[in-house]
């Protein structure tokens, strides 16, 4: 299995339980890996038979930007069907971090895996 990967994506958006976190945009950061055969690119050398790193990213971008969700754990989840549905994945892991959310922590979030690995 191979893996095309997104590191560090920084996000706005409006997330939390806590009343004054609702009123506010706050920045989350993204890694993404998913599963691909890069195989049929490396050979012809043609972003049409590759996952569009550019693509995913941009539509995870719109969407995360759109969203008022309370929790990163429904955020995550929501990117996780959003990537797979759309984009065809059959594996990934994201892990989604709410920077300065813990006083003291770089930062909090979740790892999620989805789908099986070949």
């Amino acid at each position: 299995m191979d893996i095309i990967f997104i590191r560090d994506l920084k996000v706005d958006a409006v997330i939390g339980i806590y009343e004054w976190e609702r009123s506010i945009k706050q920045t989350l950061h993204i890694d993404l890996e998913m599963a691909a055969d890069i195989r049929k690119a490396a050979a012809s050398d043609r972003i049409e038979d590759t996952l569009n790193y550019k693509a995913v990213a941009k539509r995870i971008i719109a969407f995360v930007e759109q969203s008022g969700y309370q929790l990163v754990e429904t955020l995550a989840e929501r990117i996780a069907e959003l990537v797979q549905n759309e984009f065809s994945v059959t594996w990934l892991r994201l892990t989604l971090n709410k920077v300065g959310a813990v006083r003291g922590a770089q930062g909090v979030g979740v790892v999620i895996e989805r789908g099986a690995r070949d």
